[in-house]
């Protein structure tokens, strides 16, 4: 049985966090703006995903490694 600190076996639990698709986007004036490239090989509305040392397309698996801001 699960208890409310842990897992079944003592293992802590993840927290569940959603920052959903509007994470994705930024208003400037009457603009939206992207805040993620885009993926080269599937084009718009694919955004990369941003880690620490690379930026990955989670459709794709395409990866560009470095720092771009």
């Amino acid at each position: 049985m699960a208890d409310i600190k842990g897992g079944a076996k003592g293992k802590p639990v993840a927290k569940k966090t959603s920052k959903g698709i509007y994470s994705l986007y930024g208003t400037s004036g009457n603009k939206l703006d992207r805040k993620n490239p885009t993926c080269p090989k599937c084009g718009n509305g694919v955004f990369m995903g941003r880690h620490k040392d690379r930026m990955t397309c989670g459709k794709c698996h395409y990866t560009e490694f470095g720092s771009k801001k």
